[in-house]
């Protein structure tokens, strides 16, 4: 009788502990397709360009994901949602978090890049060059020079000096369409030094030069009137109406088409620049900020 009850018992024992096996074991993947679904859920959310509803979702994940298995993923999902959003800081907060969690040299390299872009979005262009410079020296990144170039290029572009950006696109590939891009754009624009030589010699030639032409007549005007009215001035003898005519009118005139002419070079750079990031924004299929 003892040795059936202790035979029963030694099943029931087995029974117990192959029964808290399966549930601990069911419950890890439980937990697991838990966050598989949360994921796909909240990457849903972001194809679908709900992003501060993806953002709500992906922390939602990160709350349940003790051992971070999707650390690397919904850091970096959060930040580009908040990029979407026009929340820079917050999406290189995030990129960062993602960076320490990155799991190997090409995804920590995908997020520096990314960093990258932002940094040229919220205009600060030297800090996206530093961090350029920085994975070129890098010898764990070997073999990714033209991403670093073709990037680099693109800081130059939001730099507005077109001619550096069409170099370095050149060195990718000369038939490069970003470097045709750059050389029109170029050659669209105007020298704001040219401009203000060409005023200071020629008064009004600043402005023929950025095709300002009834600015341009008025400047040579203007000053030819005064310099000819001050000089007959100073040949009559009438030497306080030549300085005051000289000094306020003459010397007026002469400066605002200096600064005019630099002016109308920058404004018309402005415009084209502009135009061209639009058309780059809505038109360029390769890789864009």
């Amino acid at each position: 009788m003892n040795k059936k009850l202790k035979a029963i018992g030694s099943t029931k024992l087995k029974f117990v502990i192959l029964l808290l096996f399966w549930l601990i074991n069911n419950s890890q993947l439980s937990a697991s397709d838990y966050l598989q679904k949360q994921y796909e859920f909240a990457a849903k959310l972001f194809d679908e360009e709900k992003y501060y509803d993806a953002i709500t979702e992906f922390k939602r994940l990160q709350f349940f994901d003790n051992q971070k298995l999707y650390g690397y993923l919904s850091n970096k999902m959060i930040a580009l949602s908040y990029k979407h959003g026009g929340k820079f800081n917050d999406a290189v907060k995030y990129l960062s978090k993602a960076e320490l969690l990155a799991p190997n040299s090409d995804s920590l390299f995908a997020i520096k890049i990314e960093i990258v872009k932002i940094n040229l979005l919220r205009k600060t262009t030297f800090r996206a060059r530093d961090i350029l410079e920085d994975l070129k020296k890098d010898t764990s990144f070997a073999g990714k020079e033209n991403q670093i170039i073709y990037w680099k290029a693109w800081t130059f572009i939001f730099e507005e000096q077109w001619d550096k950006a069409a170099e370095l696109f050149g060195i990718l590939d000369q038939n490069h369409e970003l470097k045709r891009l750059c050389n029109n754009t170029h050659d669209m624009s105007y020298s704001p030094q040219i401009a203000k030589i060409l005023s200071t010699i020629i008064p009004g030639a600043g402005q023929f030069y950025t095709a300002n032409l009834l600015s341009g007549l008025l400047s040579l005007g203007w000053v030819t009137l005064w310099t000819y009215l001050s000089a007959q001035a100073f040949l009559a003898d009438r030497v306080f109406d030549g300085l005051m005519m000289l000094n306020f009118l003459d010397f007026r005139f002469y400066n605002g088409n200096i600064q005019n002419a630099e002016k109308f070079a920058v404004e018309h750079n402005r415009e084209i620049s502009d135009w061209m990031l639009n058309y780059l924004c809505n038109n360029y299929r390769g890789e864009k900020p």
